[in-house]
C-alpha cells in the first residue's frame, strides 16, 4: 500500500467494519414498515466503532434518516433492534444528542438559551448550565453571538448552535442528519473542518447521514454503503484518511478521488436497476 496526501491507496470496497474497536452501536436486523405497507428498511446491520465517524450514504429514500430516529429511539423499528453498549434502545436516552438538517432551534430564544436548553431539561443549576454553553458557544466560533436571536444569525451559525447545543450536553453519541446540506460548499468545507476538530476534542461516537460522497470520505472512519429502499447494508468501507495534511491536498489526491469514485460507482449501479 501506498500513501498520498495522507490517504491509504488502492481503496478496497469490500473492506469490513472491523477496526479492533469494540462497537459503541450495534444495529440489527433492522426491519422498518410505514403505513400503508411501504418498507424503508429490510434487515439492516452494521456495527458503529466506539469514538469514530460513521457515515450513512445511499441512494434517496433508501431509509438514512428513517435509521438516524430508531438509533434516537424517537421512531420504533418494525422488527430488529439496536444495541448501545450492548443494552437496547428502547426511547431517547441522554446517551444521545440529535443534530438536526433544519437546526430546530426555538426562535423565541437567545443563542445562549437554545445551547443551555438540553442542560436546562436535565435540571442542571442556571449558573452551571450558562457557564457549559458559554464555552460550547466559543468552541463553535459564535462568541459575542450569546444574546443574538436564530433570526438574526445566518443558516450556518444557525447550524453552528445546533452543534453547540448537542455538544455541550455531554452526550456519547452524536447523531447529524444532512447537518451541511443547507449550507454553501464554501461553509460546508469549514463546517466538515470544524467538525472534525471539535471531535479530536470530544471523542464522540458519530453517526452522520449524507448525501454528499466527497463528505462522506472526507470526515468518516467508516462509510456505510446502503441499497435502494428497503434498504440493506450494500459495503462498508475505511477510507483511511490520514488528517493531519492540508485538507486541500488531500481533497486533490488520487486517493482521495478513487474513494469517491469507488463509492460513487457502488451507488450508481442501484440507481441504474
Amino acid at each position: 500500500m501506498t500513501k498520498s496526501a495522507g490517504i491509504t491507496s488502492e481503496p478496497d470496497v469490500s473492506a469490513t467494519a472491523e477496526n479492533g474497536r469494540e462497537p459503541a452501536v450495534r444495529i440489527i436486523d433492522l426491519v422498518k414498515e410505514f403505513t400503508g405497507g411501504v418498507r424503508a428498511l429490510g434487515g439492516l446491520s452494521f456495527d458503529v466503532p466506539r469514538s469514530e465517524l460513521t457515515s450513512i450514504i445511499g441512494p434517496s429514500g433508501c431509509g438514512k434518516t428513517t435509521t438516524l430516529k430508531i438509533v434516537a429511539g424517537l421512531i420504533d423499528a418494525t422488527s430488529g433492534r439496536v444495541e448501545i453498549d450492548g443494552a437496547p434502545v428502547t426511547g431517547p436516552g441522554p446517551d444521545r444528542a440529535f443534530v438536526f438538517q433544519d437546526f430546530a432551534l426555538m426562535p423565541w430564544a437567545t443563542v445562549l438559551r437554545n445551547v443551555a436548553f438540553g442542560l436546562e431539561l436535565r435540571g442542571l443549576p442556571r449558573k452551571e448550565r450558562e457557564e457549559t454553553a458559554r464555552a460550547y458557544v466559543d468552541k463553535v466560533g459564535l462568541s459575542g453571538f450569546e444574546d443574538s436571536y436564530p433570526h438574526q444569525l445566518s443558516g450556518g451559525m444557525r447550524q453552528r448552535v445546533g452543534l453547540a447545543r448537542a455538544l455541550a450536553v455531554d452526550a456519547d453519541i452524536l447523531l447529524m442528519d444532512e447537518p451541511f446540506a443547507s449550507v454553501d460548499e464554501q461553509i460546508r468545507r469549514q463546517f466538515q473542518e470544524d467538525l472534525l476538530r471539535l471531535l479530536s476534542d470530544e471523542r464522540k461516537t458519530v453517526i452522520f447521514v449524507t448525501h454528499s460522497i466527497e463528505e462522506a470520505v472526507y470526515v468518516s472512519d467508516q462509510v456505510v454503503i446502503l441499497t435502494r429502499g428497503p434498504s440493506s447494508v450494500s459495503k462498508v468501507v475505511r477510507p483511511g484518511i490520514d488528517r493531519s495534511g492540508d485538507s486541500d491536498d488531500i481533497r486533490r489526491s488520487p486517493a482521495y478521488l478513487d474513494w469517491v469514485e469507488q463509492i460513487w460507482h457502488e451507488l450508481r449501479g442501484y440507481l441504474e436497476r
